[in-house]
């Protein structure tokens, strides 16, 4: 699986458009994250309970998009995006979407078809 932010994929061709996908997972910090990571805080520098948190989350939201590509029967996802709002006191929702595509590759290209993701090779993630 191509999972790319740009609107095409060089040396190859969309054949088929399938549709949105996405990706949503809902998460909160935990009351022991908060004191770590207040103590973080009052030392300056990376917070790094949050920033474990928000990498988790994000990668969360990013597997469950390929998991819908891949139901839908895509071997790509074209213009790739992350969005996050916080939908209430320490409750933040990230979701990562796109465009889910059927890609071949352009004879003469270059590529391959095991590049592509299709049914010929295991699938791959390309961020």
């Amino acid at each position: 699986m191509l999972v790319v932010t740009t609107n095409d994929i060089p040396g190859y061709r969309i054949v088929r458009h399938l549709g949105l996908v996405r990706g949503l997972t809902v998460r909160s910090r935990s009351v022991v994250g908060n004191i770590g990571a207040a103590i973080q805080i009052f030392f300056g520098g990376n917070i790094s309970v949050y920033t474990r948190l928000a990498e988790h989350t994000r990668q969360e939201a990013f597997d469950l998009l390929v998991e819908h590509a891949q139901s839908m029967g895509a071997n790509a996802v074209i213009a790739m995006r992350y969005d996050a709002n916080e939908i209430a006191a320490a409750v933040t929702e990230v979701l990562a979407y796109g465009s889910a595509v059927v890609i071949e590759p352009i004879a003469g290209s270059g590529a391959t078809s095991s590049d592509s993701g299709g049914p010929w090779t295991a699938p791959r993630t390309v961020r």
